[in-house]
């Protein structure tokens, strides 16, 4: 089954990243490509992921597509105009890339431009509306297309913002504008999340929990500290601090796995974004003690 076909049949979908290097060897990418095919539905192509420039997602998005896996092209508002945007969305079309998932984009204050121009000239629900648009048949002026295209396309949201109400507002907006699925900042406290997936619910739309794993007590700090979004609860730091250096990571695969397990189980979502950054070795791991191997 394609990713959509996964997700519109009720099965629990599980998503992982591939991240394209910064030059142009792409042995180890192409090693974590045939690692996660045929294990997971979905595989997000990021796009120079927080402000670091890298190979673009578009590239990789092919390769990935040739080798057998599935891609979801990640595309940021901040690096590229509406006419960019509208290009590269075309182009993905006919490479038969049809999943997108629609993001404003960190500010190239977090990466290694710094002196870079951002460009934003639309935002995440703009870009949504012009996907939508595309699939019609008309650019983003209303002008003709010569063949519309058929993208699956995707947001992403903040379960575990405080405050939550301006992230549900923009929920709303963004399955406004046509978001047909949505995949989560990482999440660390399933009840807090079940709240959000009871109001999430009332929307035609699927959404995976997202997932970073946790390498060690010092690295939940770290989240909870500089990462506006996200909060990893004091249980599973202590967890992870009693496990001690040798034994932290695998520590936080089995909290990510029995996470994993817990919202399949109680069939709380649509399934599983896993972030494993730098660790996608990890991932078919996690799936194991989660049961989905």
């Amino acid at each position: 089954m394609s990713f959509k076909e996964a997700l519109e049949s009720g099965k629990f979908v599980v998503t992982a990243e591939v991240g394209p290097p910064k030059g142009t060897d792409i042995s180890e990418m192409l090693h974590h490509i045939d690692l996660l095919k045929g294990k997971i539905d979905a595989a997000n192509v990021t796009d120079n992921q927080s402000a670091v420039m890298r190979i673009n997602s578009l590239s990789v998005c092919k390769i990935a597509m040739d080798k057998g896996l599935e891609p979801i092209l990640q595309m940021t508002c901040r690096d590229r105009n509406r006419i960019g945007l509208q290009s590269d969305l075309l182009g993905a079309s006919i490479l038969g890339i049809h999943n997108v998932l629609c993001m404003t984009g960190d500010h190239v204050s977090a990466g290694d431009h710094k002196e870079a121009k951002p460009v934003y000239d639309i935002e995440s629900v703009q870009l949504l509306r012009i996907v939508d648009s595309l699939n019609r048949g008309k650019d983003m002026m209303g002008s003709d297309l010569k063949g519309s295209t058929k993208f699956f396309q995707g947001a992403v949201v903040t379960p575990e913002a405080n405050p939550i109400e301006p992230q549900l507002m923009k929920f709303e907006k963004k399955v406004n504008a046509g978001a047909n699925f949505f995949q989560t900042q990482a999440i660390y406290d399933i009840e807090k999340f079940r709240t959000f997936m009871a109001h999430a619910r009332k929307f035609p739309v699927k959404v995976l929990a997202g997932f970073v794993v946790l390498k060690s007590s010092g690295m939940a700090n770290f989240l909870n500290k500089f990462v506006p979004g996200i909060n990893v609860p004091q249980d599973l730091i202590d967890e992870l601090k009693a496990a001690g250096k040798e034994k932290a990571l695998d520590t936080g695969l089995n909290i990510t796995a029995r996470h994993i397990k817990q919202l399949n189980e109680e069939k709380i979502c649509d399934g599983v974004h896993i972030m494993a950054i730098g660790m996608e070795d990890k991932v078919p791991i996690i799936m194991e003690r989660a049961g989905l191997l």
